[in-house]
């Protein structure tokens, strides 16, 4: 609603009669509210320019986790693509070793096959990190082994692992498989 400079003049005088209203101070009490109109729109601009940011930046930022959570799927998915890939040639030697079988029955070749086929499977395992935990001869140790049953022995000291029945497995530093071991403990004597 656009007043005159006559109802503006009015209007100071009815809402305050102890400043006296001439015309330089309703040309300035305008142009302050020109003024405050001015600002007040230059910052709703910018209220508007911030919001607009704000939402490109959160759509940016949906896009950044759709993205990364489909790359960390996929890192799930094919982890094991490299050991894969190691294994895919002992699976040929085992296939052609099965042929020669079938087509032979050497048993003298099907060995030295086996052989082949086992160590070359063998230096795939350590390649990714995995040994054999050395357990025979040695104290028991809860973290490494798991005894499966105790010996009377007076040959060698108690708790000393006197058979390996099935060998753990260390990945990386890391035991992944304990080995099951027969433990010896001391003879008992009979009366």
């Amino acid at each position: 609603m656009i007043r005159s400079k006559k109802d503006k003049k009015e209007t100071l005088k009815n809402e305050s009669t102890e400043i006296p209203v001439n015309d330089e101070t309703a040309v300035s009490i305008e142009n302050e509210q020109i003024a405050g109109e001015k600002r007040i729109a230059e910052l709703e601009k910018a209220a508007e320019n911030y919001k607009d940011q704000v939402l490109r930046k959160a759509a940016e930022f949906e896009n950044y986790k759709r993205r990364t959570e489909a790359e960390i799927t996929n890192v799930y998915r094919y982890a094991n693509e490299g050991l894969i890939a190691e294994l895919l040639p002992v699976l040929d030697d085992f296939e052609r070793i099965k042929k020669s079988w079938d087509e032979t029955h050497d048993t003298e070749s099907l060995k030295k096959g086996i052989e082949l086929v086992y160590d070359k499977f063998k230096k795939v395992l350590d390649k990714q990190g995995l040994k054999e935990i050395d357990a025979l001869g040695k104290k028991f140790d809860v973290n490494l082994h798991e005894a499966i049953m105790q010996a009377s022995t007076d040959e060698v000291e108690p708790d000393t692992i006197t058979n390996v029945v099935e060998n753990g497995y260390w990945l990386k530093d890391k035991v992944l498989r304990h080995s099951k071991v027969v433990v010896s403990a001391k003879a008992v004597e009979e009366k």
